[in-house]
């Protein structure tokens, strides 16, 4: 995953509620949803490039926060519905904020050690791409995914296109993936503001998605073969 972070210029809170552009982004993304809450419970979680590089600090996406906060909670019921839980871990390439091994590489989010929690290294956008995700979720029986973390145009993205085509029932949280703003480039746009990019990028995955407004409305259950 490459990305230029655009700096932030402010800290965001979490219990302040969304104004302006991304009040309005959210608005539509609920209207857009293909419901109120996902219908089923879904049997593992993707946690997508949680890295210190793209969630703490100067550098960090825009909503960080709110994806954390989100992340854990989601993490947290996971864990406790006894679901699959996989840390996608990106691989960036040498001089990178993401390259292996450096403070920006590691997880943000500590990792349990369970069976049924793993870290799987990547160094293409999608998770799949010569990993053993698809491998071990068929392994455990997993059905039904959801995704959290970053970026939502690139490795979010691209991880969820695989999983739909794998025939894997994907959720996704609208409030639980983010990205950075796209800088403004002459003669194309002004600046393209994060949540409008990444409500773009959930649009872009198309009807076989499951795009729900809030991390808290997905369930878990453990995969039928851990039961």
């Amino acid at each position: 995953m490459t990305a230029t972070p655009v700096p932030r210029t402010d800290t965001p809170t979490e219990a302040a509620p969304a104004t302006g552009i991304a009040a309005a982004a959210e608005h539509t993304a609920a209207g857009a949803a293909t419901g109120a809450e996902a219908a089923e419970a879904v049997e593992a979680l993707l946690l997508v490039d949680l890295q210190t590089a793209f969630v703490a600090g100067d550098e960090a996406v825009p909503d960080a926060a709110r994806v954390l906060d989100r992340g854990r909670a989601l993490l947290a019921r996971a864990r406790a519905a006894g679901a699959l839980v996989v840390h996608l871990q990106n691989d960036g390439a040498p001089g990178t904020v993401d390259e292996p091994h450096t403070p920006g590489w590691e997880l943000h989010l500590p990792v349990e050690p369970d069976p049924r929690e793993s870290v799987i290294r990547k160094s293409e956008d999608d998770g799949f791409d010569g990993t053993p995700l698809g491998a071990l979720l068929d392994g455990a029986g997993v059905r039904s995914l959801a995704l959290c973390g970053v970026l939502s145009e690139m490795c979010v993205a691209a991880t969820a296109r695989t999983a739909l085509a794998r025939d894997f029932r994907v959720v996704l949280p609208h409030d639980a993936h983010a990205t950075y703003d796209i800088p403004a480039a002459a003669g194309i746009s002004e600046r393209v503001p994060a949540a409008l990019s990444s409500r773009a990028a959930e649009w872009a995955l198309g009807d076989e998605v499951e795009i729900v407004p809030r991390a808290a409305d997905v369930t878990f259950t453990a995969p039928r073969r851990g039961r």
